[in-house]
């Protein structure tokens, strides 16, 4: 369309059919706007005609403006059934359904719907998966004498399916006597959703002529099922396999655990997109494979992928597996040049990922900088500064997040929880968890119990701690019973302790723990004949401890270092060091905390060799070496630290004016200044 004359030379020199013809002819978003502007100042807008065709154009699917159509729709006095359907229609194609249902009502209040609205007023019912109204819709249908036209019927069907309603979908599938292949697909994805898939492998061979979809359909509902072979042999049967059938192959074999598959078909692929990518990154960070997800990431980038807020959440999640605060950092700054919000769950998996990574400050810096913060933002950032010891600022976080009015949910009282528990605040623990059931009505879980067992445990209520456990409403996992039985040992009461272990065993006797700390808290009490009871146990069962493993990130590279580790490279530099650091603790005033070593060794210094071998000492020995002065060694272990190597890092971090931040395996240790943020309470 040529540019539009002044609107008084055209009002004047062409007639209402121009005008119309004109109208007819526009093609562009712009030139819509334009004879829309020219209607309303010209006064022609009021012409059905003219106010009907505009409404046409915005929502037509090459324009597609919702809020012009609705502004068209809002400036005609009397809108006919046909421009209420369009308008409808507008609605539901743009994720609106809950307006274009509204609007329906209205309209119920004009006119009587006809075979146009159903279907799509329907169809918005799908996609909100509002069952309930739908079949309101559908008695309203019979009422009105629709029941019978195919495309209303389809749409019904399609309803139903999606909404989980399959028995309600297939009886109307049958009344239908002319079926097209949209009726079939519909009826196949419903049973694929409702994870029927020996009743969609029958349908499917019964389906007259089959399309991609179909064939994808099938694919779908085999892989999200677990079905994995199957979908493979239906997708080597697929007489045109398109790129949706790869994916779904690729996702299938990442949730069942088969990577090497899932890799084998990536390699395959003749082409790709970001769902591929996706499902790759995802797949690997979904079956532990932390550093394949980064490398896939990256790949990804050389290959100019823009990756979406899922491909960000999959992997800052895999750099929390790793603990890799170096390539976290990267990751945050390819977020910030890219200009991407951190108001979502990327917001919320990068102030998790900062907290899982040792540097509780970068979260916080993570959390201040969001503008609108929602729950998941501030039960991620109660939930770091649990783990890390800040009992105080979760706490005082918790309480500024429900002042403002946002409603704390199951997740974040666990963060509460924690807190309660890494700062010993008993009576505080005990509260917040009644408030969560009496006030908020959550009901308690079973991480619920286990943070308050945990409470009580570490503090030393073993008695009470027990009574809770034998009147929870849920049965007892084996993380309560280990957490029972490690307060036991702490504390020295040789009875509870046999008691969890007993319970323990029976309930999981593959769990390794419960017969090291058993066997610990016999070493400790020098019952050196239960000792070897125990430790036979595992030999007959074919369990061995899982030996004390810390890592340390350095330049990119992370370095693992088990007890007595002589593999490194710097392994003579790293022994030098720690003859070093032996003779400064010596000097300090340090003395060996040897009823930590809970082996049959007769000798004080066979003892005290022991102790200093223990692996974070050697990471601690490899950071002092490798890491610069003024930044802080981080280091990541499997076990929890023991008495003596906490005494010890505190004492380093004083004599080498060193920041040392230790995750054991459940909390962050801060140690500065001879002091460690936990105050002597793990």
């Amino acid at each position: 369309m040529q540019k539009l004359a002044s609107s008084d030379t055209l009002h004047q020199h062409f007639p209402q059919g121009l005008h119309y013809s004109l109208l007819k002819s526009s093609k562009s978003f712009q030139e819509t706007q334009q004879f829309h502007a020219f209607s309303l100042k010209t006064g022609i807008f009021s012409h059905p005609s003219i106010s009907s065709r505009l409404l046409s154009l915005y929502a037509d699917p090459k324009i597609n403006n919702l809020r012009y159509a609705r502004s068209v729709f809002d400036r005609i006095e009397y809108p006919t059934l046909v421009l209420w359907n369009i308008i409808i229609k507008c609605y539901v194609e743009n994720q609106q359904s809950h307006e274009a249902i509204s609007l329906f009502v209205e309209l119920l209040g004009n006119f009587p719907p006809d075979e146009f609205t159903f279907p799509c007023v329907i169809k918005g019912c799908a996609k909100l998966n509002a069952v309930k109204e739908g079949k309101q819709i559908h008695g309203l249908v019979l009422k009105l004498g629709f029941g019978l036209d195919k495309f209303v019927q389809g749409s019904l069907v399609n309803l139903y399916s999606k909404c989980g309603e399959i028995g309600f979908a297939h009886k109307l599938f049958d009344e239908i006597d002319e079926k097209d292949l949209v009726l079939w697909n519909s009826l196949l994805d419903g049973y694929a959703r409702c994870k029927e898939v020996k009743l969609a492998m029958k349908l499917f061979g019964e389906m007259p002529e089959k399309d991609c979809f179909s064939w994808t359909v099938l694919l779908d509902g085999l892989a999200k099922c677990g079905e994995v072979e199957t979908a493979r042999e239906i997708f080597e049967k697929m007489p045109n396999k398109n790129l949706v059938s790869w994916n779904t192959m690729v996702y299938g074999y990442m949730k069942a655990g088969d990577v090497n598959s899932a890799c084998k078909l990536f390699n395959r692929m003749p082409t790709r997109d970001l769902i591929t990518w996706n499902s790759m990154i995802g797949g690997f960070e979904l079956n532990l494979r932390f550093l394949q997800a980064l490398k896939m990431f990256e790949r990804m980038l050389k290959e100019e992928f823009r990756p979406s807020h899922a491909t960000l959440v999959s992997v800052i999640s895999a750099v929390s597996g790793l603990a890799s605060l170096g390539k976290g950092i990267s990751i945050h700054s390819y977020i910030v040049k890219s200009g991407i919000e951190l108001d979502g769950v990327v917001g919320t998996v990068l102030i998790e990922m900062y907290s899982k990574c040792g540097s509780i400050d970068s979260a916080l810096k993570v959390f201040r900088t969001i503008h609108h913060k929602k729950l998941g933002h501030w039960t991620a950032i109660i939930v770091g500064l649990s783990i890390h010891g800040m009992a105080e600022h979760a706490l005082k976080l918790f309480l500024e997040m429900c002042r403002i009015g946002l409603k704390p949910n199951a997740i974040t009282f666990v963060g509460v929880l924690n807190a309660c528990s890494h700062a010993g605040l008993i009576n505080d623990g005990r509260g917040y968890f009644n408030s969560m059931i009496n006030e908020y009505g959550i009901k308690p879980t079973i991480e619920h119990y286990g943070c308050l067992v945990d409470i009580l445990c570490r503090a030393g209520h073993l008695e009470e701690a027990k009574n809770i456990i034998e009147e929870m409403p849920i049965r007892p996992n084996k993380v309560i019973w280990m957490t029972l039985l490690s307060g036991a040992r702490k504390h020295g009461n040789p009875k509870i302790g046999e008691y969890a272990a007993q319970h323990l065993i029976e309930l999981a006797p593959e769990t390794t723990g419960s017969y090291v700390v058993l066997s610990n808290m016999y070493a400790v009490a020098g019952e050196w004949d239960k000792v070897s009871k125990v430790r036979e146990m595992m030999k007959t069962r074919g369990l061995r401890k899982d030996p004390g493993c810390s890592s340390i990130e350095h330049r990119g590279v992370l370095h693992e270092f088990i007890v007595g580790d002589k593999s490194h490279p710097q392994t003579k530099e790293i022994y030098s060091k720690l003859s070093e650091m032996r003779e400064k603790l010596k000097f300090a005033g340090h003395v060996p905390d040897t009823s930590q070593v809970l082996l049959c060794i007769e000798e004080e210094e066979g003892k005290e060799a022991e102790l200093e071998n223990h692996s974070e000492r050697l990471a601690i020995a490899f950071g002092l070496i490798n890491v610069e002065a003024g930044c802080p060694i981080r280091i990541m272990k499997n076990l929890r630290v023991c008495n003596d190597c906490h005494s010890v890092t505190k004492l380093l971090s004083k004599i080498y004016s060193r920041e040392i931040i230790v995750r054991d395996n459940s909390r962050f240790h801060h140690f500065k200044n001879g002091l460690c943020s936990c105050k002597d309470f793990w």
